[in-house]
């Protein structure tokens, strides 16, 4: 497996663009987004699960009722939801670029993200969407862009892998800054390849995949109303079609965790008012889901985060968290340390306090990336989670989101 360059425009047939149509305020941020592809494609999502969602999140279930797509369409700026006449714009959305490519509506997966509660007007997608259309080619950046809110860097990989002795590619790209929060957040993830699997077997792939990423992934606690995980594969790699699990299945699931591995990185390290990238590993656990639970409770801690940001060595908030976590834990057995570029540290052992340098530790959190590396020693089961510090900034951005 090889890290490529392309973003969604690396696997064949695909081709993306992102333009400002005027639903942002700001000019020179591109806010409508397009990734087309050349053939039909099967296709799957996933969606958020708080009980409020957007309209796009609807007419997106509906349009993959028969596993298959052509186009993703996406809007920054606005989120779509909670309006009475939220369907009919996505639909419209739909119906305005179907005609402009010559697909039918129902072939186009449409996502928004942005402000809750504010009508979305069609007009300046509706005269956006020709240049938008015009304008595709290999410009996966330029879509990147265009779906970030409150995002400060654009996150997008590619990387091409082999099935049955056929090169295949599969890239993505994200937004995802605030509102982060399993299960899934306020992030848009989109990912096309040009590996022949069928509409089933991608599903039971992108299913099985984020239990273990996206779903692992908190920035604030706060579970949006939009998110969506989607991805297209439209087979033009040439390899033979995947129908069941197997070596084919396993290289697939293997490049398509990269990608979304990596994805989860960026989201995280970019959380809202973000300095430090925190990964909390767990291992030692009883179970997997016991491993799970305390990966997500120390890496959702407040206490952790904040003390993340200010690089104390405050090991026992990690203890604090995994007590509180729910899962079946011998605290009496448990070791933490902390890692980073600079080197580790052992914090705790059995449950209790060690000697070590608070100077070595101060350096080693003082780093951009830190591991937060925890042992149960109580089994064989074993997760990550991944998260970011909570800072002063976090509190600016989103006391005046909205205004």
């Amino acid at each position: 497996m090889n890290i490529i360059s392309g973003g969604v425009c690396a696997a064949k047939g695909f081709t993306a663009n992102g333009i400002h149509c005027g639903i942002r305020r700001h000019k020179t941020k591109r806010d409508l987004a397009l990734i087309y592809s050349q053939v039909p494609a099967s296709a799957a999502s996933v969606y958020t699960s708080n009980l409020v969602k957007g309209a796009p999140i609807a007419v997106t279930k509906a349009h993959l009722a028969d596993g298959k797509a052509q186009a993703i369409l996406c809007n920054s700026g606005n989120a779509n939801t909670c309006n009475a006449d939220g369907v009919e714009v996505a639909e419209t959305m739909c119906s305005l670029l179907a005609a402009e490519l010559g697909l039918a509506a129902q072939d186009v997966v449409v996502a928004s993200t942005g402000v809750i509660g504010q009508r979305l007007d069609v007009a300046p997608i509706a005269a956006g969407i020709p240049a938008l259309v015009q304008g595709l080619g290999d410009h996966s950046a330029e879509a990147a862009e265009a779906i970030m809110t409150t995002d400060t860097k654009r996150k997008e990989l590619a990387v091409s892998f082999t099935v049955d002795g056929v090169t295949c590619r599969i890239g993505g790209i994200a937004k995802g800054s605030g509102m982060i929060h399993p299960d899934l957040a306020t992030m848009l993830v989109f990912l096309t390849t040009d590996c022949a699997i069928s509409p089933e077997m991608l599903n039971k792939a992108l299913r099985s995949d984020v239990q273990n990423t996206f779903n692992m992934l908190s920035v604030d606690g706060d579970t949006s109303t939009n998110d969506m995980v989607t991805v297209l594969a439209n087979g033009m790699a040439g390899n033979p079609e995947i129908t069941a699990e197997g070596p084919a299945f396993d290289a697939f699931m293997q490049a398509l965790n990269t990608v979304t591995v990596y994805l989860c990185r960026c989201i995280a390290g970019d959380g809202e008012g973000a300095t430090k990238l925190l990964e909390c590993q767990v291992s030692g656990a009883k179970t997997q889901a016991a491993a799970k639970t305390v990966a997500k409770s120390v890496i959702c801690s407040s206490l952790t985060k904040a003390a993340m940001f200010g690089a104390d060595a405050n090991w026992g908030r990690v203890l604090c968290a995994i007590g509180y976590s729910g899962a079946d834990v011998d605290v009496e057995k448990v070791e933490v340390q902390f890692r980073s570029a600079k080197g580790s540290v052992l914090v705790c052992m059995d449950g209790a306090g060690v000697e070590f340098s608070e100077e070595l530790a101060k350096e080693i959190l003082l780093e951009p990336e830190i591991e937060i590396v925890i042992d149960l020693h109580d089994g064989s089961g074993q997760a990550t989670a991944w998260g970011c510090d909570l800072t002063y900034d976090y509190v600016k951005i989103n006391g005046d989101y909205r205004t």
